[in-house]
């Protein structure tokens, strides 16, 4: 592999100033069909693709780079993650998952991404260039926060969106102290329906508040809204999804319920038992965020996980993301790497090869609502050459570009080994 990579960046033969970059003899997926294009030509221009041809021509210009009939596939989403908020789980100032405010139920992440955090550049180096980071429970129930999109650019900036959506969890224990689950059920439904209320009928002097509400948030994402309460309005306005983290059959039959009564956009994060509602999370247009690697329960919400989930799902019409993926460890700490490994165990189970490959590019980008993750012209230029099956475990990023920039793909492990290789 290290003789491969060598040979590509010697391919290079432009400064990395230029603002053109020519990726040459590329297997290129470009996710438009279900089979890659040969031997491609992707041109590159000011951060984004200007064109994907099969035998094309690399403009003079052009940096250019070798990928030697190596597969190049759009850089990989990971669906749900907290990568950028977490370092180590067990010192508690390098967690800032979620919010202990009880007076707020909102909580935007966006504010803790830490671009610097050592598993940003580890799941950059495996290929990742965007994730979903959600919050974990807050004080108010059943809501956790805002999730925002960050994007695995170099720099401590890794900030991409804020506030794409609202986050929330059901069962799994999660809301014990308000009681069962019918009434987590009932909080998120009595929320929403004020935040209805407030939206069709506001009084005139509430009016009034309204226009003294803060500005909004410098990062993006819909503008005016704060503490939660707000962007409830924008999930009510069809403008970002309200995400329901909950694994139970019954749980996800009253989600898709939920999405049914108030007309609005659900996205189901975890899912364990979804595909024994396949059909009806289909016909209420109801995207699933899945953990291919699940096979065993992990509690007795998730009794009938199966492993071949993602493709009964996919196969009754659901739109299928990875996330989570590999459980509470690789989630965060293997964000890229249990991305593409949970990938290729759900194509082990029956997804086709090109609905996996959409499950951590397009769908992820699709489902919250972000659009993206081609190789076409006029995309984001985000894309991966890699030196083998991107699904394979050991297949290893060769050339990581973001924003139209290669990005460095040195991980602390590999600094660690350069380090101690005398030692052994």
């Amino acid at each position: 592999m290290k003789t491969l990579a060598s040979l590509i960046a010697l391919a290079i033969a432009m400064p990395a100033a230029a603002q053109t970059l020519a990726v040459t003899h590329a297997e290129a997926w470009t996710m438009e069909g279900d089979a890659p294009v040969k031997d491609a030509t992707i041109v590159i221009e000011n951060g984004r693709i200007v064109s994907v041809a099969a035998g094309g021509v690399a403009p003079a210009d052009a940096r250019v780079i070798d990928a030697r009939g190596k597969p190049v596939t759009p850089g990989l989403v990971n669906g749900a993650t907290q990568i950028g908020l977490v370092e180590i789980a067990g010192s508690s100032d390098t967690v800032d998952t979620s919010s202990a405010d009880d007076r707020n139920p909102g909580y935007d992440v966006s504010r803790a991404l830490n671009g610097n955090s050592t598993l940003v550049s580890l799941a950059r180096a495996d290929g990742l260039t965007r994730a979903l980071v959600y919050p974990s429970p807050s004080r108010r129930a059943p809501f956790n926060g805002e999730p925002a999109f960050a994007r695995l650019r170099d720099g401590v900036d890794i900030l991409d969106v804020a506030n794409v959506g609202v986050y929330t969890v059901i069962g799994g224990g999660a809301w014990d102290r308000i009681g069962s689950r019918a009434a987590q059920w009932d909080s998120l439904r009595n929320a929403l329906t004020e935040a209805k209320r407030k939206a069709d009928g506001p009084p005139a002097a509430e009016g009034k508040k309204d226009r003294k509400r803060p500005s909004p948030p410098p990062h993006g994402g819909p503008g005016g809204r704060h503490g939660g309460e707000e962007l409830l309005a924008a999930v009510l306005r069809g403008e970002v999804p309200l995400a329901i983290q909950t694994h139970r059959e019954s749980d996800i039959r009253q989600a898709a319920s939920l999405a049914a009564d108030f007309g609005i956009r659900v996205i189901i994060v975890g899912g364990a038992e979804a595909w024994r509602v396949a059909d009806q999370l289909a016909a209420a247009k109801v995207a699933v965020i899945v953990d291919p690697q699940v096979n065993l329960p992990f509690n007795f919400d998730q009794l009938g996980a199966r492993q071949d989930n993602a493709a009964l799902l996919a196969k009754a019409g659901v739109m299928v993301a990875v996330g989570q993926a590999g459980g509470v460890i690789h989630t965060n700490y293997n964000a890229g790497m249990g991305l593409r490994e949970g990938a290729g165990i759900a194509v082990a189970n029956g997804l086709p090869y090109a609905e996996a490959l959409k499950a951590v590019t397009v769908n992820p980008l699709a489902i919250w609502g972000r659009g993206g993750g081609t190789l076409t012209p006029g995309a984001d230029a985000d894309l991966v050459i890699w030196d083998g099956d991107p699904l394979e475990p050991s297949t290893n990023a060769l050339s990581v570009i973001v924003e139209g920039r290669e990005t460095a793909i040195r991980s602390r492990q590999d600094q660690l080994a350069e380090r101690y290789r005398e030692v052994r």
